[in-house]
């Protein structure tokens, strides 16, 4: 029977290189990053590999999709899985981010993981708290 948690913790920005596809400048665009972040907390994962893609409205705001891949633990439970997120961000530089994990991708201690979190993080901010809720099959 799946064991339902709430975790919390950290993450940090390690990397970010975006790289424009299609648009103007200053208007609407799409655009690619690869990003690596490093968990704390609840998710432990010293390396992560992120990929986002980003639509522009403005020069600063927007939505973006992306997966990012952990390697590491969670609440102790060692193994791997890939988070699907989608957000937006504003004028304001709040960005808003719901993530859950894409099924079947638990790896280890992980296999059967299932859940979804969220997170705000503010624009110029590396370090950006965020919120697990978890089933671990």
């Amino acid at each position: 029977m799946p064991r339902h948690q709430t975790t919390t913790g950290t993450f940090t920005f390690a990397s970010w290189d975006e790289q424009p596809v299609a648009g103007a400048e200053g208007g609407a665009r799409i655009a690619h990053a690869a990003v690596v972040n490093g968990f704390t907390g609840g998710i432990e994962s010293a390396a992560t590999a992120c990929e986002y893609t980003i639509a522009y409205t403005t020069e600063k705001t927007g939505a973006f999709t992306g997966y990012e891949f952990l390697d590491g633990s969670v609440d102790g439970r060692s193994g791997s899985f890939v988070i699907e997120q989608r957000g937006t961000f504003g004028e304001d530089g709040t960005i808003s981010c719901a993530f859950t994990v894409l099924p079947g991708s638990g790896s280890g201690a992980l296999a059967g993981l299932s859940g979804s979190g969220s997170f705000t993080a503010r624009e110029g901010v590396p370090t950006v708290p965020y919120t697990f809720d978890y089933d671990l099959g």
